[in-house]
């Protein structure tokens, strides 16, 4: 199993450009599922979720060509609409696949999906939206059977809470249901507006995306696409706090800053020196970082996706900050790695408080989750003398080739085997 070294103090110089999105690859790829004509994608990231995700489509029978960034989709010949364990179980993002499988067969069964250890991450609202567009499930030895009778219908949806997995699910099932169906309460984030750009240029009628409510004209056919996917709001956030934490010029280019906003006014918030433009960020030195309050929230709010780095940013900070976790239950498993390397966070209920003016000690820790192991380089690049990070398969499913990516930027990060 893979470990990375990093050496503390690090130095961090010139600029990055952030590769595409992970969370928006994932559905688009799905949307593949939905049409007999070529899917051309472009800007994918290389990582680990990417194959994932390649292996479960092909075991539907869907024809893959990859070139380095660009895929190349055709579901003419899909054979099944079962989803093993041994392929779902690697990656939460699996049960994306089910909406547009019900609305090839008419019926799909899918392992219970895995993915990061963070809370029950319940799949309900997937299950009660997709439910009022026709389709009658049952729950058996770990699977998730649906079925149909006749064809999908629109109808109106209210979604108990905004979120990103099941407003996908749903508006790739209604892209071909008869009928016009609206969902309420819709997830709002950027990745939800690329979803629905690639159905549309595939001959969906969706408009909507990016607010609270999306109508969907369901429609018969689908066409060959190009679409290149967003960039990576998460990973430029993450590489935008490491620049705060180790106070150093660097800038974060191939963006659009305005997905950012939530986190640029907390670092600004906290004393962060930072000129924005449109397309890339660029981090100068501050004077001094101050602790602060924040509560993750759906898009447009703190995204739950950035808390465990910026955690880390505030331990270094001056004063106490606290971050309330409102999205997933368990998602502070970080917490005690980031204390073993010399942070005092406590955690209650569903806050964490955390003490400024800590110093970084190098240490050996152990990732948890993707999220929570990228707060544990961030920390350690800033750490005195050496960190090893164990079990950084879950890095590699969020950030491509990260000692490379920052190697090249003046840290000194080796990956061992």
């Amino acid at each position: 199993m893979d470990k990375i070294k990093i050496k503390g103090n690090a130095n961090l110089f010139g600029s990055i450009n952030i590769p595409g999105s992970k969370n928006a690859a994932l559905p688009v790829m799905v949307s593949s599922l939905l049409s007999k004509e070529n899917l051309n994608l472009h800007n994918l990231p290389k990582l680990q979720d990417m194959n994932s995700m390649i292996s479960l489509l092909r075991s539907f029978g869907v024809s893959v060509n990859q070139n380095n960034h660009t895929l190349t989709l055709n579901s003419q010949n899909l054979k099944n609409s079962t989803a093993s364990y041994d392929l779902v179980r690697k990656m939460r993002a699996s049960i994306l696949v089910l909406g547009p499988l019900l609305s090839r067969f008419r019926e799909a069964k899918i392992s219970l999906p895995g993915g990061c250890a963070i809370g029950t991450r319940p799949i309900d609202i997937h299950l009660d939206g997709l439910s009022k567009l026709g389709v009658d499930f049952e729950i058996d030895n770990g699977f998730v059977k649906g079925r149909v009778k006749g064809k999908l219908t629109g109808t109106t949806i209210t979604l108990t809470f905004p979120s990103v997995g099941a407003t996908e699910n749903i508006m790739m099932a209604a892209a071909q249901a008869d009928g016009i169906s609206i969902i309420n309460n819709a997830a709002q984030e950027p990745e939800i507006i690329d979803l629905a750009v690639c159905l549309n240029k595939m001959g969906a009628k969706i408009s909507g995306a990016g607010s609270n409510s999306i109508k969907i004209v369901g429609v018969n056919d689908f066409y060959q696409a190009d679409h290149s996917i967003m960039t990576d709001r998460i990973v430029a956030g993450t590489y935008t706090i490491a620049a705060v934490m180790l106070n150093k010029e660097f800038t974060v280019k191939n963006i659009n800053s305005n997905h950012l906003n939530s986190l640029i006014e907390t670092l600004k918030s906290m004393g962060a020196n930072l000129k924005i433009d449109e397309s890339s960020i660029t981090i100068l030195p501050s004077n001094k970082i101050y602790g602060t309050n924040i509560e993750t929230a759906p898009y447009p709010g703190f995204p739950t996706d950035l808390q465990a780095q910026v955690m880390a940013l505030m331990s270094l900070a001056e004063g106490t900050s606290q971050i309330t976790e409102k999205i997933f239950e368990n998602r502070f498993m970080h917490v005690s790695e980031l204390n073993r390397l010399g942070a005092n966070i406590k955690i209650k209920n569903d806050t964490a408080y955390i003490e400024g003016g800590r110093k970084f000690k190098g240490a050996q820790v152990m990732a948890s989750d993707l999220r929570a192991s990228v707060s544990l380089v961030l920390a350690a690049l800033c750490a005195e003398g050496e960190t090893q990070v164990n079990r950084v398969y879950h890095l590699d499913r969020g950030y491509e080739k990260i000692e490379e990516t920052l190697g090249k930027c003046g840290p000194s990060i080796i990956r061992e085997k």
